[in-house]
């Protein structure tokens, strides 16, 4: 869960740029309330690089908190935009 201006500054578009060119599956979505969401599975080396960019996120994002939860994977198969 991303917090702060993060809707209507790319950064969906670019997480799943990102994302992508790290080898992850997974998702990314707004919510009501103004944040962000994403799910990441591929290594543990790429998923920490994922989420230190999440806490930066595009040129006119700006990140306020990321929630970082660990689960088990689900078996995600490329990056999608929700």
């Amino acid at each position: 869960m991303v917090s702060g201006r993060v809707q209507g500054v790319g950064y969906r578009a670019s997480c799943q740029w990102r994302a992508q060119e790290l080898g992850l599956a997974g998702w990314v979505r707004n919510l009501p309330d103004g944040r962000v969401e994403a799910s990441f599975e591929g290594s543990p080396e790429a998923v920490g690089r994922m989420v230190d960019w999440c806490q930066r996120g595009p040129r006119g994002a700006r990140v306020d908190r990321v929630e970082v939860h660990t689960e088990q994977p689900s078996g995600e198969r490329g990056f999608r935009v929700g």
